[in-house]
């Protein structure tokens, strides 16, 4: 099915030029009579044509309603879905819907619908829409010089203004028309009067701006408010050729969005609202991995992050649950290295005893005395021979020193003074060096 192209009013349906332009669906609960208005209606349409036709256009003024404008954005919001676009047009309503119906014409070709959605922009430039007014008084769509207010209170003043795609005001009356700016190309006029005769219109306007086709239609109700005054003719004109349109849009250069993945023309997605990146980063960013693919609709499928796991069956045994704590420790792998100094009870040290060097025997012969026989409370030599075995490195003394000076004398014995030597006298004293006073 191609895409749908829906619109908020059925006074923006224009008639289709052929059969195989597909109709425009209108959306109901967009109306705000006692029937629209309603947020559930707006959900079941939307939700409806998103189903039917894969993708939706909505195409609305953009001086619409506030209040419309945010019930259509709640509705996308709540439904979770990136296949819908809403396409806000600020043109007059005549050229909305005109825009409206070629959008419905090229709906049919073998555009995308990212594409056929960007094309509402382009399209709106290559569009014309004017009015007939009797006053221009209260009109602020297009600047009004102070002249312009004066004359407009005169009985009978009429004055051609033309709003997009550039303004230009011009008071008709006199010998000469006035000439307004036109396409250069051909076009098809729409003209819907309201109050005023539209010869000016299919007369001297049609044959300046080379109008091949002239189409009356209904007014719509939002122009009086749009143009200032309910006294006007509304006319737009804009390509009629399907073909020129498909070659039109298909000369621009197409990319592709970043965030959502469809394609677009100019500088903004029209379906996610994502700006193009700047020539220098396109093509650098990939889609995040939570989107989903291009075209899905979130709201149907089940989110990831809401997943429980499954409760475990009443019959089936829980795992005890174990204290890693008293779980045996796995031998770790020590690197090659020395030998690790042994502890007091020859098993590997810790503490203070890592710090002792590695134990080596002592040479033979060094050290004290050690009793021949078996010590009993030991159990043998053996243990004996443990017992008193040095814990630390010991090193023999070095032969070639002497007598050590620090050692004690023996004391010698007392001799006899020889026959006839006087006594010696016992040594006085010694003096203190602090006498006392």
């Amino acid at each position: 099915m191609p895409t749908a192209v829906a619109v908020t009013s059925p006074e923006l349906v224009l008639p289709s030029p052929d059969r195989h332009t597909p109709p425009a669906a209108i959306l109901q609960s967009a109306d705000p009579g006692p029937r629209g208005g309603d947020l559930d209606r707006t959900l079941a349409e939307i939700h409806t044509l998103v189903e039917h036709h894969g993708h939706v256009l909505v195409v609305h003024p953009a001086a619409a309603p506030p209040a419309l404008v945010h019930r259509l954005h709640a509705a996308r919001a709540a439904l979770e879905t990136d296949r819908l676009a809403l396409v806000g047009v600020d043109l007059p309503p005549l050229g909305t819907a005109l825009l409206a119906l070629q959008l419905r014409q090229l709906s049919i070709c073998d555009f995308s619908p990212g594409v056929l959605a960007s094309a509402a922009r382009l399209l709106a430039h290559y569009l014309h829409a004017g009015a007939v007014l009797g006053s221009v008084a209260r009109l602020d769509q297009v600047p009004v010089s102070l002249k312009a207010h004066a004359k407009s209170w005169m009985p009978g003043s009429q004055f051609a203004v033309v709003a997009r795609p550039e303004p230009q005001l011009a008071r008709l009356g006199g010998h000469k028309d006035p000439e307004l700016k036109g396409p250069g190309f051909p076009t098809r006029l729409v003209v819907a009067e309201g109050g005023l005769p539209a010869e000016h219109v299919t007369g001297a306007l049609a044959r300046a701006w080379r109008v091949r086709e002239v189409t009356h239609t209904k007014l719509p109700a939002e122009s009086a408010d749009w143009w200032g005054t309910g006294k006007l003719t509304e006319f737009a004109a804009a390509i009629p050729d399907i073909s020129v349109l498909y070659q039109l849009v298909s000369s621009v250069r197409r990319e592709e969005c970043h965030w959502c993945g469809l394609e677009l023309i100019g500088d903004r997605c029209a379906f996610c609202a994502a700006p193009l990146p700047p020539p220098g980063e396109r093509g650098r960013r990939p889609l995040p991995a939570g989107r989903p693919a291009p075209g899905r609709l979130r709201g149907r499928e089940r989110a990831r992050a809401l997943d429980r796991p499954t409760p475990p069956q009443a019959d089936r045994a829980l795992p005890v649950a174990q204290d890693p704590r008293l779980a045996p420790a796995r031998p770790v792998a020590q690197p090659p290295g020395p030998a690790t100094p042994a502890g007091p009870t020859d098993g590997p040290a810790t503490g203070v005893h890592a710090l002792r060097p590695a134990h080596r025997p002592a040479p033979a012969g060094w050290g004290p005395p050690r009793p021949q026989g078996a010590d009993p409370r030991h159990g043998g030599a053996e243990a004996d021979a443990q017992a008193h075995q040095a814990p630390y490195d010991a090193q023999p003394p070095y032969e070639d020193q002497g007598p050590d000076p620090y050692a004690a004398q023996a004391p010698r014995p007392a001799q006899a003074p020889p026959e006839g030597a006087a006594h010696p006298q016992p040594p006085s004293p010694p003096r203190s060096r602090n006498p006392r006073p």
